[in-house]
């Protein structure tokens, strides 16, 4: 028995956290934390924290398929771009949400953190990639 994932569940990790995202989006109202300011910085991070994941999961899902390059960083983030500007527009037909294009710069920010993560931690995922491979 081999210790790699399916390619569908990659693609389904994928999906399913798309669908998180856009669940949060389609609430009215979100709860909030007492103090205002704290309220910001909570949910501005977590807008940068869960594009940064969705950024990981498209390089997941490249990984999977053996194409790990320059190239492929931009189009992961590229399509994460794409996806919080189409979430952002979603919010403006939603009650109560508006779409703002600070969070999209917010968004796409936390794809960027992760691509530098990603960068600074990739030859030792690369390493481990390859034992995995040539086992």
């Amino acid at each position: 028995m081999t210790n790699r994932q399916s390619p569908v569940l990659h693609w389904l990790m994928l999906i399913g956290w798309m669908a998180a995202i856009f669940f949060f989006s389609n609430q009215p109202s979100l709860p909030a934390l007492p103090a205002s300011w704290l309220d910001l910085v909570f949910k501005k991070t977590a807008h940068a924290t869960a594009y940064g994941i969705l950024f990981l999961l498209w390089m997941n899902i490249f990984r999977t398929e053996n194409t790990r390059s320059y190239r492929t960083i931009l189009l992961a983030l590229t399509l994460t771009f794409v996806y919080a500007i189409s979430d952002e527009w979603h919010q403006t037909f939603v009650a109560g949400r508006h779409g703002q294009a600070l969070d999209v710069a917010i968004d796409t920010g936390g794809a960027f953190v992760a691509a530098g993560w990603l960068l600074q931690a990739k030859p030792r995922f690369e390493n481990r990639f390859d034992e995995e491979k040539n086992r």
